[in-house]
């Protein structure tokens, strides 16, 4: 059989041809050709547009409301504490005008501050003393401090209500020492601490020789 397709040539090559031919059409009637679809962007319509408008909407309205909310929460804080602070300057000053005798006191210390004041200019300390009285347990202090202690409030009027306390027991140590520096100091120390409370309290017009 090998040697009759060899002798014929011919034969054989067209033969091959024809089979090849056949493979070629019947291979091409198998393929098919492969359907790319085209990427188009995704299909939005006008309700989904609409829906998502409206969303960010009332997002935005409900930020707005917070923010609002807020707001009229901090001018109702404010707003109770200028109603608490005026409540607290009528109470204050209620007690203050029915608070004669305690006045009486205090205008008994601007009198003999006065009156030291003018001795230890005059390097005159026996004098300052007399005024003062031996020790600061003297009766015109006592009652100048229960005075004090009764109308001071606020935690700055019993400081300066301190402040006076240990500049007097300064200025009555100085005064004993004959120490007339150390005098005008403490003088000096006690007048501005009871000034200063005056005017925390509310009573550097009620006073005189302030």
């Amino acid at each position: 059989m090998a040697a009759s397709f060899l002798s014929n040539p011919t034969t054989f090559l067209s033969s091959s041809s024809l089979t090849s031919q056949k493979h070629t059409v019947k291979g091409t009637s198998v393929c098919k050709p492969v359907c790319r679809l085209p990427n188009y962007p995704p299909h939005i319509s006008k309700r989904s547009l609409s829906i998502s408008l409206t969303s960010i909407f009332f997002l935005s309205l409900s930020g707005n409301a917070n923010a609002a909310i807020l707001e009229a929460d901090d001018d109702l804080e404010l707003l109770e504490k200028v109603k608490q602070d005026r409540k607290k300057r009528i109470e204050k000053q209620t007690v203050l005008n029915s608070a004669n005798k305690d006045k009486e006191y205090l205008q008994d210390v601007i009198y003999k501050l006065s009156k030291v004041g003018q001795a230890i200019e005059n390097n005159d300390l026996p004098s300052a003393g007399s005024i003062l009285g031996q020790t600061p347990d003297v009766d015109w202090l006592k009652k100048a401090n229960a005075a004090l202690s009764q109308l001071s409030s606020s935690p700055d009027e019993k400081a300066q209500v301190d402040t006076f306390n240990s500049s007097l027991t300064s200025l009555y140590s100085s005064v004993t020492k004959n120490d007339i520096e150390g005098s005008k100091l403490a003088f000096v120390d006690s007048a501005s601490a009871f000034e200063k409370w005056t005017t925390l309290t509310g009573l550097v017009g009620q006073l005189k020789g302030l």
